[in-house]
């Protein structure tokens, strides 16, 4: 399970389980990485949710 992360400078994806862990990262700064990574740990449950929903 993973989610990807668009954006104007680049795009990133995030494995979600065994645990959440960067996975691809192009063209985002590391301080972007850092907010992106925060956002998707205090959204994790609504974001695997909305996968399993979805699948």
């Amino acid at each position: 399970m993973h989610v990807h992360v668009a954006h104007t400078d680049g795009e990133a994806k995030f494995w979600l389980e065994p645990k959440i862990e960067l996975a691809m990262n192009q063209g985002l700064s590391q301080k972007q990485i850092h907010e992106v990574s925060l956002m998707v740990h205090d959204h994790y449950e609504e974001i695997i949710h909305a996968w399993r929903s979805y699948f």
